[in-house]
């Protein structure tokens, strides 16, 4: 009847096809004709495809704006018609739009209306563009849910699926708690398909929205028994979210670790099954989640533990090692038996696998062999020891994050033991080491040293090699500790100025480290310099001369690529040469008369007044420049001076000059720990139980206010020069005249005859405290029982749960000032992955008051200052009852 339309029936939409039922009439074909008739003379859109090769034949940025803009204006347009039959093609068109980063917000009411369209196809596009298109934080996302809800009660599988999958990707804590009884009832569904969505859409709900995780747990409890897999592993990440989001949930599900260890023992001992194995393996996802769940119920339980340990051993000694899928089961493996309470034979077995990971040939695997080992080795460091040569080998490869995760377990290792072995392939490491690694390389070999040395000669000798190995990348902290090294062994200093000025004289690198500290040696010890005996083992035949040692000293202070700094040493050391040698006093004066007219200004003024001592105040020459005694530095402070501040070599001399010098030097110490400048310290006395001289009080409100509880206005106590170690402060929010003492952390016989006087003790049981725990960091607060005279020991434990070292960890308190308290040294400055670092408080409460503490903890990780701080009003209050 319509011959001229025949050849355009194919343009016909396949509604129209359904409109054809054997109750048609003339009209009706009329009308479905002309309705076609009007789309085929309407322009038809671009497709999808056309677009994506339109934008990528864009030569130019301008190009590709061009063609997008031309197509969102064309989209614009076709969205105002309100029966667009192109809006699927068009929404599609527009996510492609938007993941290439182009504004496509105006499309998030189409979505919409293809959601509502009873099209599957329609809503397969319409939910995908909410889930890109739509943000909870516009109003739009709120038109969604009645949708959702109708979709969820849908009676086709496939359209509860998109529904659940966008439930999940979008839900905001509204939407969530407007459809979780939906979800719930879904995950009881027949159908295993909607009951794995059902249990990840609950996953990503309890993710948002913690608080709602009772309304799943009977559900979830019915998933472990399901024979699909896919609805099984979803359980498992169901469970495993729940345990990790809420203590009494993870007590609740202990009770079904026999039902996981007989679904792994089914994993590992099942046949051949084509749906489920990956090269081997069956199915390694669901082993992996499984692993998982049991570690994390495993932890700190030992009966839990005790009925996994047979189940781990088998994982360990029957999964397949020549394919990357059982080296994932094992490394789950691995983790979960270091995590919980597992005998000492299958904790030796988990090392033995990571040690035949080293051995792999595929980088990553190494990789992670050595991070997980770094985090194990304070478990069970007789067994990673036994890998140690497998360890120091990668210290050789060429892939730079391996040898950082080598180097920083390789330090871990490192004891009394095998201190000469594991320095010795260090130093070897160190001399050759890119030069990001030579800083902290250094440094740890420096701390190890300290630590565990055998001997004081082998301990200078290892210095000398760091200093020479590093180059100019030595820190401040090893030339400190290198000097002050050599000030206290008395009768190793003639050795090692000898060997310091036969590395000096070699050094063609200009080494400002080994500069400074070699001629510091050199001025103090330049007598036994003269007299030393010869060290065939090191080369040196005799001592040097006189004129051979200020030549050397000509040449640094000559060098244009020595620092200034270096020749402020140097020009000091040749200063104190003057009284250590008897035939050179006139031509160390002539050089240094040279630098009266430097034109740098620090020098000028050290030859300016360096001169003065060979003019008309020669007679004070020999006692001003008098050898320094010994540097005694207690060593368990563990580096306290780098916590408060370093000593300078050219300022120990000027520690006993007048009380007006020491109340400056205990400004400078303030003003580090975030003081003011014009804090008014009160003089030390020689007598700490006489009374305290009186403050003049600043006009300056604005204090030191180290902890942020408010200005400090006076002073009341009467700190010694040495008790700049350990600080503590002692404050009230509100109260104007906070005390401030300052405590030795050795000798604290202000705190034992004053506040903590022997008195019987009394013995109490409190639980212990978390009183910090963030980024991986957990500090817990225990209390031994220990109480005498109101005063009770408070043992502070830091734990660190991360991947990465932290280093010069520092723990600083504050209390009201009705409490008295006193902070002894920490046992370390580093804090190692799963390492721990302890302390001792003594808090006195006279009154009988509330105790309320605020903390600061201070620490670096991969050179990077943290700083953190919290307050602590939730002690019990049995402490003093």
């Amino acid at each position: 009847m319509y011959p001229y339309y025949e050849s355009e029936w194919s343009v016909l939409p396949p509604e129209a096809n359904r409109r054809f039922t054997p109750a048609f009439n003339m009209a009706t074909i009329k009308q479905v004709v002309n309705e076609a008739i009007e789309r085929v003379r309407m322009p038809t859109p671009m497709r999808l495809r056309d677009l994506i090769r339109q934008i990528r034949a864009a030569r130019t940025a301008a190009e590709e704006r061009s063609v997008v803009n031309k197509e969102c204006a064309y989209i614009r347009s076709t969205f105002r018609d309100e029966d667009s039959v192109w809006r699927c093609r068009n929404i599609a068109k527009l996510l492609y739009i938007h993941m290439l980063g182009y504004p496509a917000h105006f499309g998030q009411l189409e979505c919409l209306k293809l959601i509502a369209s009873p099209r599957f196809t329609d809503k397969r596009i319409g939910y995908l563009g909410a889930m890109l298109l739509l943000d909870e934080r516009q109003d739009v996302h709120l038109l969604i849910t009645n949708c959702l809800k109708n979709d969820l009660n849908s009676s086709t599988q496939f359209v509860v699926g998109l529904a659940l999958c966008t439930l999940g990707a979008i839900a905001s804590p509204e939407m969530a708690r407007d459809l979780a009884a939906e979800v719930e009832k879904l995950m009881k569904s027949p159908n295993a398909y909607i009951r794995k969505k059902a249990a990840l859409c609950a996953y990503r709900i309890i993710k948002r929205v913690p608080e709602l995780m009772e309304i799943f747990l009977p559900a979830t409890r019915s998933l472990l028994s399901e024979k699909n897999h896919g609805v099984l592993i979803t359980g498992v990440i169901l469970i495993t979210e729940m345990c990790e989001n809420s203590p009494d949930t993870l007590n609740h599900f202990k009770k079904i670790v026999p039902n996981l260890v007989r679904i792994l023992k089914n994993l590992i001992l099942a046949g051949y099954s084509p749906e489920h194995d990956v090269s081997g393996v069956s199915d390694p996802f669901l082993q992996v989640k499984i692993l998982k769940l049991l570690r994390i119920l495993g932890i700190n339980d030992t009966d839990t533990s005790e009925a996994m340990n047979d189940i781990l051993a088998q994982v360990a000694t029957n999964t397949e090692t020549s394919k990357n899928v059982g080296n994932t089961i094992l490394y789950e493996t691995v983790l979960s038996i270091m995590d919980i309470k597992s005998e000492g034979g299958l904790r030796v077995l988990a090392v033995n696998i990571l040690g035949r990971f080293l051995l792999n040939n595929d980088k990553n695997i190494r990789y992670v062999a050595l991070n997980t080992l770094l985090r194990t080795v304070h478990v069970d460091t007789s067994a990673v020891q036994r890998h140690r040569s497998t360890i120091l080998e990668c210290l050789k490869d060429p892939d730079i994050s391996i040898r950082r995760r080598a180097m920083e377990l390789s330090f871990a290792l490192v004891n009394s033991q095998n201190i000469r072995t594991m320095i010795k392939e260090l130093l070897i490491f160190l001399e050759k080491a890119d030069p990001e690694f030579k800083a902290p390389c250094s440094s740890n070999i420096v701390m190890a040293a300290e630590r565990y040395s055998p001997n004081k000669r082998w301990h200078l000798d290892t210095m000398l090699k760091v200093l020479v190995a590093a180059e100019n990348y030595v820190r401040d902290d090893v030339i400190a500790s290198t000097i002050q090294l050599i000030s206290e062994s008395t009768s190793h200093q003639g050795y090692i100025a000898l060997q310091l000025w036969k590395a000096l004289s070699e050094d063609s690198h200009n080494r400002q480290p080994l500069t400074q500290v070699a001629v510091w040696a050199i001025g103090e010890y330049g007598d036994y310099l003269l007299e030393a005996q010869a060290d065939e083992e090191h080369e040196i035949s005799r001592p040097p001369t006189e004129d051979e040692v200020l030549e050397i000293y000509q040449r640094l202070l000559w060098s244009q690529q020595n620092s200034i700094t270096s020749k402020q040493y140097a020009l000091m050391s040749l200063t104190k040469l003057s009284t250590r040698f008897n035939k050179s006093t006139d031509k160390i004066q002539q050089i240094i008369s040279f630098f009266c007219s430097s034109l740098h200004i620090e020098l000028q003024q050290r030859g300016v007044e360096f001169s003065q001592l060979f003019g008309k105040h020669q007679h004070l020459r020999p006692a001003l420049l008098e050898r320094m005694p010994p540097m005694e530095i207690i060593r368990n402070t563990d580096e306290a001076l780098h916590t408060n501040g370093e000593i300078d070599s050219s300022d120990i001399n000027s520690q006993e000059s007048s009380p007006q010098h020491v109340a400056s030097e205990s400004n400078t110490l303030l003003d580090l720990l975030g003081g003011a400048d014009d804090l008014d310290i009160i003089k030390p006395t020689s007598d700490v139980s006489t009374k305290p001289p009186p403050v003049s009080n600043s006009n300056n409100q604005d204090l030191l206010d180290l902890l942020g509880l408010g200005p400090l206005n006076e002073v009341t106590s009467t700190p010694t020069l040495n008790d700049t170690r350990n600080l503590v402060l002692i404050l009230e929010n509100n109260n104007p005249n906070p005390i401030f003492p300052v405590m030795n952390s050795q000798n604290s016989n202000f705190l034992t005859d004053d506040l903590f006087t022997s008195v019987p003790v009394e013995t109490i049981k409190i639980q212990p405290l978390t009183a910090f725990e963030r980024h991986g960091l957990k500090v817990v607060f225990s209390f031994p029982g220990v109480k005498e005279n109101d005063a009770v020991t408070i043992n502070v434990t830091a734990t660190n749960d991360t991947l990465t070292t932290m280093n010069d960890f520092l723990f600083q308190a504050a209390v009201p000032r009705t409490f008295q308290i006193e902070l002894l040294p920490p046992s370390g400055r580093i804090l190692a992955p799963n390492g721990v670092v302890t302390q001792v408080l003594k808090v006195k409460n006279p009154g009988q008051n509330v105790l309320k503490m605020r903390i600061r903890i201070c620490y670096e990780v991969d050179g990077n200052p943290i700083q953190e701080q919290t307050e602590v009003n939730n002690f019990p209050g049995e402490l003093w009852e």
